[in-house]
């Protein structure tokens, strides 16, 4: 009986799935793309400060190995030959930045998460060296505004704060990578010969990084005051970058490499121009493939690089919204309003209500990305009468996640022309019914979720099996697996959609402005911006919503 299971199932592909957190590791069957088998760690943040979120890289490594090993024993308990795992692909966290030492192999300070803001200062700062201050002036290049968001600030932030690693640069020890390459050079071999390299969707995360040559940029790096010396090999998203040297796996290859967005980009198969996708976890995150040519937004959206599918394939871009605050709302409804005590109780408060009763909620707790960009901003409930309670409450949190989405939406169907007639959907918030109809009835299009939700990984593992020198994954239109799917059709009519959009539109107006951009200094002189950030405090409880992403 198992050899003829191990017959059956062919070759097989596993993805490295790294989120905010969490980290986990998928086994796919490269034939069928069913998911054989997966096991799940948690990841600890770190807060020492408001508004700074940090995490352990040494933490992140181990979790990596521990999800690698515990799946490979749950397939041979399944009577699985885990010698049929041809390929790995890598998914990860995108913009958040790692500094390590590549003699000995230790970071040099923690991870900074994409969520934080101690770089502020520095954003004001590097704002004043560019004429008319304009953060959009490097966006024909890097396709992102400069924000606190992207890589460079973070890493010019360390460069600035952090003695030994200022130390390490000056004898040529020091290393910087996204998660992803933190985790390619350790598995590579790490100081013994591990490959230090990116891919070009991450690369396209740093604003370091030219989108058009697809090559980190010198004056870039000059503006930022950035050693290219530091900087990972950029490669394509599928190729053999090097072999697994421990473990369970030890000598196959890692042959794809995707920042979670254009992994699920990968997975929902959005290959053709003008298919989109928006997932739901931490923050929400809408893109859409524009094609050959990266195509710069006029209405707020970043240029991002989507995938390059092989080293002599052309990069395809997308563009793409970004919403901070999504499934960490219904967080914040639990842990700091405590007005339930599951984040599944928010779907059934929303339902009891039926409707919002006026009440919008404005979840800008680390101020607004995409379409606004406006730092400036924070959260609000407005509209609150005696009549309002709990229930209206997280009905209106669960439409505030909607109405970014319509947002972000509405500017993608003005810069591309063309206007979605259905929104593909993924995350862990898509098991939650009542929101998935609610976006439906805000966008007036249907809205189409499939039943199997592992995109992230499933892309990254398709990247992986399809890499030259690997090719167990057919990545042709034809041998693609039909999905399944969900599909939510509008309920309501346009008019009152409308309604409540320009309601919420009139909310989001009132939130803005309520934080000073006059710099606060504590007493190390670093800027300060005071956010809820209990928000990603204590991962132990938090649900897949939430989880899943960056």
């Amino acid at each position: 009986m198992a050899a003829s299971t191990r017959l059956v199932l062919g070759p097989l592909v596993g993805a490295i799935d790294q989120g905010t957190g969490s980290t986990r590791f998928l086994v796919f069957n490269a034939k069928t793309a069913e998911l054989l088998s997966h096991h799940q760690v948690e990841i600890k943040q770190k807060f020492p400060k408001e508004g700074w979120v940090e995490q352990d890289p040494r933490e992140i490594l181990q979790s990596v190995y521990e999800c690698v090993e515990k799946t490979c024993e749950k397939l041979t308990q399944l009577s699985i030959d885990i010698t049929n795992i041809k390929a790995i692909g890598v998914s990860n966290q995108r913009e958040t930045t790692v500094v390590w030492d590549k003699t000995t192999g230790e970071p040099l300070y923690n991870a900074i998460v994409w969520l934080d803001l101690r770089t502020q200062s520095t954003v004001e700062r590097l704002l004043k060296k560019i004429p008319g201050r304009n953060k959009n002036f490097f966006k024909g290049r890097t396709g992102l505004p400069l924000s606190t968001y992207f890589s460079a600030v973070k890493l010019r932030w360390l460069l600035d704060n952090v003695e030994e690693i200022r130390h390490a640069v000056a004898e040529g020890r020091a290393m910087f990578g996204t998660v992803d390459s933190w985790i390619i050079w350790s598995l590579t071999g790490g100081k013994n010969g591990g490959v230090h390299c990116t891919d070009v969707t991450n690369a396209s995360r740093t604003m370091l990084f030219n989108i058009n040559s697809l090559e980190w940029d010198i004056e870039l790096c000059q503006f930022f005051d950035v050693p290219m010396s530091l900087l990972p090999k950029v490669r394509s998203s599928s190729e053999i970058y090097g072999l697994m040297k421990s473990g369970a796996l030890t000598g196959v290859p890692i042959s794809g490499c995707l920042g979670d967005q254009s992994a699920a980009l990968v997975g929902q198969m959005c290959f053709q121009d003008g298919q989109a996708k928006n997932t739901y976890g931490t923050g929400c995150f809408l893109l859409c493939n524009t094609g050959s040519k990266p195509v710069v937004s006029d209405h707020g959206l970043l240029t991002t690089v989507a995938y390059q599918l092989g080293r002599d394939k052309p990069a395809c871009y997308a563009l793409e919204g970004s919403v901070a605050i999504a499934g960490a709302v219904v967080r914040w409804l639990r842990d700091n309003l405590g007005i339930v005590k599951t984040t599944e109780e928010v779907e059934k408060l929303a339902a009891e209500a039926g409707t919002s009763y006026g009440c919008y909620f404005v979840p800008a707790f680390s101020g607004l990305y995409a379409p606004y960009w406006e730092p400036s901003a924070r959260g609000i409930i407005c509209g609150l009468t005696q009549f309002t309670n709990k229930n209206h409450i997280a009905f209106a949190a669960l439409e505030a996640v909607c109405f970014q989405t319509r947002e972000i939406l509405d500017a993608m169907n003005q810069d591309c022309g063309i206007p979605l007639s259905q929104l593909q959907v993924d995350g862990g918030m898509t098991n939650n019914k009542i929101l998935m109809q609610l976006q439906a009835d805000i966008l007036c299009i249907p809205v189409v979720k499939p039943s199997m939700p592992e995109t992230t990984a499933l892309g990254a593992a398709m990247a992986a099996g399809a890499a030259d020198g690997v090719g167990v994954w057919s990545l042709n239109p034809g041998d693609l697996t039909a999905v399944t799917c969900e599909r939510f059709e509008p309920q309501i009519n346009p008019e009152e959609s409308e309604f409540r959009y320009a309601r919420w539109k009139k909310a989001v107006i009132k939130s803005m402005g309520w934080e000073s951009t006059d710099a606060t200094s504590n007493g190390n002189g670093n800027f300060i911006i005071i956010i809820f950030s209990s928000l990603l405090k204590d991962k132990r409880n938090l649900p897949q919503s939430v989880m899943l992403m960056s």
